[in-house]
């Protein structure tokens, strides 16, 4: 999939006019274009990016409030979609959201243009903090809610943080996605590391007198 074939995702109400999935996808082809032809992320301009893409400077203010926000929606139309939860055990959740971060990984590897653009976000402290903003913050959020419910239905320890847990659960799979590219992510990592996390987290069960 390329980073143009997603529509844009946004968390909080449309600005402006109704948007046209014609002139987004004309944007985000110009963004590509720029970044194909070797223009580093941090020198692309909003008026570059519209004369490229055949736009006004002010169809994009429209659309987003500034360059950073826009190229965060540029990574995450690259990014696989935020998965549906099955709502039926926090188990389940907790594999469909680890299931994203393999297939993540999966689509990092296997495109250099998204590869690239991630290592220059990592350099651009002010796309970095908005795609933690926009991106991290929501899902590590969603991440807590489904393990607060998990203690309050007796199936995760209740004396551990919420935050240690969450690290506990998610941190495996981004070490073998993001920082260690030689690792294997196979069909059921997900299910295998959710279920060997999970089994050291589940309350102690009293001794029978």
């Amino acid at each position: 999939m390329s980073l143009a074939d997603s529509h844009p995702r946004h968390d909080g109400p449309v600005r402006g006019r109704p948007r046209s999935e014609a002139v987004e996808r004309a944007i985000m082809e110009g963004i590509l274009k720029l970044l194909e032809d070797g223009v580093p992320l941090a020198e692309l301009s909003i008026e570059r990016i519209a004369r490229t893409a055949g736009v006004g400077k002010a169809t994009i203010y429209r659309r987003w409030r500034g360059k950073e926000e826009l190229f965060v929606d540029v990574v995450r139309a690259a990014e696989p979609p935020d998965p549906e939860l099955p709502g039926t055990s926090m188990r389940d959740d907790l594999v469909a959201l680890l299931e994203q971060l393999r297939q993540r990984g999966l689509m990092t590897r296997s495109s250099v243009l998204l590869h690239n653009v991630i290592a220059q976000m990592k350099s651009t402290p002010k796309i970095w903090d908005a795609y933690h903003a926009i991106v991290v913050e929501p899902r590590r959020r969603k991440q807590h809610a489904i393990l607060r419910r998990g203690q309050a239905n007796g199936e995760l320890r209740t004396d551990l943080d919420v935050d240690v847990m969450n690290d506990m659960i998610f941190g495996p799979m981004l070490v073998r996605a993001v920082m260690r590219p030689d690792a294997d992510l196979p069909e059921g990592l997900a299910e295998q590391m959710a279920d060997a996390v999970l089994e050291g987290l589940r309350p102690v069960s009293s001794p029978s007198p």
